[in-house]
């Protein structure tokens, strides 16, 4: 079987990643388009799109889900298939988000009010680039398997801010949510169901690291706490 469709797809998912991304940071930072009145079939619309993002994403990672998928899709693959995925879901929000007013706050004239919102992104970068962002974007298993070679196996990455939380990625992408320089309703539902997912999301994180890595990942959990100021529940240090 010749690898040149599979080279394709992998380096598609990579550019799509990349795309997706950038287009996510111009939605979440405070667009120029203009504030709708809130009606029933604008709130309805918006909040099964901000769902489907969350239940999609949280789905795919089941290890049962991945099971059943790698039947026909070949499991280092699978990395690729599920950015791709995560792709098309996010762009489907934002193509047929239905913006509306009124809006809480509009810092777009102060510079300085920008900061904080690029700053999260800087965040989320780094911890993407420390946890493996060829493993995020499904690109280090895919090549390694185009090539032959065995996939190295992925460590925890205890370092950065991984030394003080488990979950900075998310914790990042709350920040990104909530310091836009442009806040209407539309987005207030919008954060507030992604901030609710990102939280759900963290958990299954941890559930999932455990079933992959056994004790050591638990291990990590009765060391470093989800997140930070967290004293009991599971995403505290695990007792």
């Amino acid at each position: 079987m010749s690898s040149a469709p599979w080279l394709l797809f992998g380096f598609f998912t990579q550019a799509a990643f990349a795309i997706t991304a950038s287009i996510l940071f111009l939605f979440l930072g405070g667009t120029l388009v203009p504030l709708q009145p809130p009606s029933t079939r604008a709130w309805a619309i918006d909040l099964v799109l901000a769902l489907q993002f969350g239940i999609l994403h949280s789905t795919l990672l089941l290890p049962a889900v991945r099971r059943r998928l790698t039947r026909v899709i070949p499991g280092p693959l699978y990395g690729c298939f599920f950015c791709a995925m995560t792709c098309v879901s996010v762009l489907l929000t934002i193509v047929f988000w239905t913006p509306f007013g009124p809006a809480i706050w509009n810092y777009r004239n102060v510079p300085l009010a920008y900061l904080p919102y690029l700053a999260s992104w800087v965040a989320l970068l780094l911890s993407i680039w420390v946890s493996g962002a060829g493993y995020q974007t499904g690109w280090t298993p895919f090549w390694a398997w185009l090539r032959g070679r065995e996939l190295p196996p992925r460590e925890l990455p205890e370092r950065g801010l991984y030394r003080c939380l488990r979950h900075p990625i998310y914790l990042s992408f709350l920040c990104i949510l909530w310091t836009p320089v442009l806040l209407s309703l539309d987005r207030v539902l919008l954060n507030t169901v992604w901030t609710v997912y990102t939280f759900v999301g963290s958990y299954l994180k941890d559930e999932r690291l455990a079933y992959y890595l056994g004790e050591r990942y638990r291990e990590y959990q009765r060391r470093v706490p989800g997140y930070p100021f967290v004293p009991f529940g599971p995403l505290a240090r695990l007792h």
